[in-house]
């Protein structure tokens, strides 16, 4: 497989506490041009320190789909638009993948003009 042309695409894994949460939050992003795509995987179960107690919950995890230049921005409303104090926002660099998905994502993350 080869790399789609710049800007690079990249997949980002943000966790919520709902299904209603998440819809949300995957709406907005694709409405507002911060994703291509969203999937929405769970519930899962997530172990972690939080103020120095251990926590386990249900969450579900988002698997977004933007490109590079998109991101800072994404980052931005997932801040403003989440219930949790410090959301997990986590971006993977795609290194590779078909070129035509690719250029697609680039595609839809394009910022408009208006």
């Amino acid at each position: 497989m080869s790399t789609a042309s710049a800007p690079t695409a990249c997949v980002v894994y943000i966790t919520t506490d709902s299904a209603q949460a998440a819809d949300s939050l995957a709406a907005a992003l694709v409405q507002e041009k911060l994703a291509a795509c969203v999937n929405r995987i769970g519930p899962i179960q997530s172990t972690y320190s939080w103020k120095d107690q251990l926590q386990q919950d249900a969450e579900y995890l988002l698997m977004v789909k933007t490109s590079a230049t998109r991101l800072p921005a994404l980052q931005q409303r997932v801040q403003e638009l989440h219930s949790y104090d410090v959301p997990e926002i986590i971006a993977v660099p795609v290194v590779a993948g078909l070129p035509a998905y690719l250029d697609w994502i680039n595609m839809q993350t394009q910022e408009s003009d208006t």
